[in-house]
Parts: C-alpha cells; sequence; structure tokens
C-alpha cells in the first residue's frame, strides 16, 4: 500500500495542492480567491508531471545504482558502470530485448553506457531525458511501456534545433 502511494507521491501532492486551492478559488474572494485559483492551476500541472514521472518509474530490483550530478549520469554496475556528460549526449535509445531492460546512452567520441532501467534511483534519468532538446516524452514513455522486441532510438542530437 505504501509503495504505492509513495510511486505516485508526486500526483498525490498535486492533487492535495489542486485540492486545496480549488476550495480557496470558491469559498473566498479577493486575493485568496485568486491565489485559490493559482493554486489549483499549479497543482493540475504537479498532477500532470506526477503521472509523466509514475509512468517512468519502474521498481528498483535490478542491478547497479545510477547518480545525476553536475550534468552527469553516473551509472555503478555490479561488474560494468560508466559515467556520460548529458552535455556530450549523442544519442539514447531503449532497449527492452536485454534482460533487463536497458537505456543505451552515447557520447560523442565515447563507448555507449547501458543503464537498466530499473537500477536503483535510474527515476532520475527521466528528468535527464526531459531536459533534451527536442525529446517527445509522450512517445518515450509508451515505447518503455511497450516492451518492443528491438532496440528502438528514442532521441538523438540532430534532433536539437539549430538557433
Amino acid at each position: 500500500m505504501f509503495s504505492s502511494v509513495w510511486r505516485w507521491r508526486e500526483a498525490v501532492l498535486g492533487f492535495f495542492f489542486a485540492l486545496c486551492g480549488l476550495f480557496w478559488a470558491v469559498s473566498q474572494q479577493g486575493v485568496l480567491a485568486v491565489i485559490g485559483t493559482s493554486l489549483t492551476i499549479v497543482g493540475a500541472l504537479i498532477i500532470f508531471a506526477g503521472i509523466q514521472r509514475t509512468r517512468f518509474r519502474v521498481r528498483a530490483e535490478g542491478p547497479g545504482h545510477v547518480q545525476i550530478g553536475d550534468r552527469m549520469i553516473i551509472y555503478y554496475g555490479r561488474q560494468d558502470g560508466g559515467t556520460i556528460a548529458v552535455d556530450a549526449l549523442e544519442s539514447v535509445q531503449l532497449d527492452a530485448t536485454a534482460r533487463p531492460a536497458c537505456w543505451i546512452l552515447k557520447e560523442v567520441g565515447g563507448l555507449p553506457l547501458s543503464v537498466p532501467t530499473n537500477a536503483q534511483n535510474a527515476e532520475k534519468l527521466f528528468d535527464v531525458f526531459a531536459s533534451l532538446e527536442g525529446i517527445r516524452t509522450k512517445n518515450m514513455l509508451s515505447t518503455l511501456r511497450s516492451n518492443p522486441d528491438a532496440p528502438v532510438p528514442i532521441w538523438d542530437a540532430s534532433q536539437r534545433r539549430l538557433h
């Protein structure tokens, strides 16, 4: 029970904000009604983001541990691991044929890094992936849930727009 609530924590928090904001928006007048309306909108946005994060999360029972820091992805595996700079990412693929399923991260001029989707803290990759210019998070989440029978490209650097 607790693990289900924890898995949906952002959406539950957003629901709480939206509910409180809706109460203020309907029961108050003036500034508090405006604050309540704003809080309801913020709550709805948190619910939306929370649902996306929940769809990305899987049980963290896989091998290894993921850390994100200073725009670096660090994976500590049982027998392998590595680091990749987020700014140097060339492509992201999902290999659902591997056991367990893995994110294949390729860096310009470097070796690919294979990170199991169910590694500890792998859900932190969602924020990294969402920050990549041109990525379609909806497609990424549906691909993750569809369990494809071949590696699927999720993002590559050519999707970046020139300014």
